[in-house]
């Protein structure tokens, strides 16, 4: 439904259509304006700052159109819908800072898995318990006969979301695409992420993760499906137990799945199905040195062949792994 009456354009301006966030607005810009001028206007309909638009087909000769474009060069008709990106600052601040109830930097001691032992008690598996049951998934994809399970984090993991940049391509970790590529030949992909589904699915646009050609996500979970467990020296926190795939899809199991996080109490519940993965921070400098998905994609890749229950498998010292002849 949209947002506006239906008009002639007035002062010599040229109406068009905003199309953001599931909903239309109009907005009436002179051929003599800019994108700048634009973007602008826009911020006065949407409340969204020039600097978070992200106007997706607003383009001069195959190229997005920068700020000093002038409109008229653009030769755009009356009420051409234009499809633009971009987040509140609130929203923007809600999902990002939701995290930060956690210590940026982790010590691995304090989360041995002989030390908390706790994916066999009772109380948290109720709690996985009541999200098989209550918590619901939207398929994008059906899972695959005879795939194994990957599940993979976003931040820090698949790009840096706190590093300023023009476009998501500069924060995404390199080999992305080759990763999520050759994995997808063997396993089946979930993304979790420990904010809102909102952003996920923003997440993976930017990326351009969510309709590659290349390779399909079964689906995303996010921060609902996590449970809160008490830690002797952390108190309480909130963890992905993988149960909660487990108990909804009978193909997978901790035989075939594994997880990768910048976080290891991420699987403090599912410890011998975790993978810590180094974080990828500072992006404008780390983009054009990385290569831990270009040797994790041939990690997956022996595992695939060469493993029949990932358990037995030490996936902290993934990098010296060599398959049992």
């Amino acid at each position: 439904m949209r947002l506006f009456m239906c008009c002639k354009p007035t002062d010599g301006k040229i109406p068009l259509i905003i199309k953001w966030s599931g909903k239309e607005y109009e907005v009436y810009i002179s051929e003599n304006d800019s994108v700048a001028d634009l973007k602008r206007e826009i911020l006065y309909k949407t409340g969204v700052r020039p600097e978070r638009q992200k106007l997706l087909n607003l383009k001069l000769k195959g190229k997005v159109a920068d700020e000093e474009c002038k409109i008229a060069t653009l030769k755009l008709k009356q009420n051409f819908k234009i499809m633009m990106m971009g987040s509140l600052e609130q929203d923007i601040e809600q999902v990002i800072s939701a995290p930060e109830n956690f210590p940026e930097v982790i010590n691995d001691l304090e989360f041995e898995d002989k030390e908390i032992a706790i994916e066999n008690q009772e109380i948290y598996l109720k709690k996985i318990a009541k999200r098989v049951k209550e918590y619901q998934i939207n398929i994008l994809n059906d899972p695959r006969p005879g795939k194994k399970l990957l599940v993979l984090d976003i931040d820090y993991t698949l790009f840096d979301h706190r590093t300023t940049a023009q476009s998501g391509a500069e924060l995404m970790r390199p080999y992305l695409h080759e990763f999520l590529t050759s994995s997808y030949d063997d396993y089946d992909i979930v993304i979790w992420s420990a904010t809102s589904m909102k952003w996920i699915i923003e997440k993976m646009k930017l990326l351009g993760v969510d309709k590659h050609p290349s390779y399909k996500i079964a689906f995303y979970l996010d921060s609902l499906a996590m449970i809160s467990v008490h830690t002797p020296k952390n108190g309480v926190i909130d963890v992905k137990p993988l149960g909660v795939i487990w108990g909804k899809f009978e193909q997978f199991s901790p035989k075939n799945t594994i997880m990768f996080d910048d976080i290891r109490r991420n699987f403090i519940m599912n410890p011998k199905n975790g993978l810590r993965i180094k974080s990828f921070r500072e992006a404008h400098i780390n983009r054009y040195k990385d290569d831990e998905l270009l040797r994790l994609s041939r990690y997956l890749k022996k595992l695939a062949e060469h493993c029949t229950d990932f358990t037995t498998v030490n996936h902290r010292n993934w990098e010296k792994y060599k398959p049992k002849k």
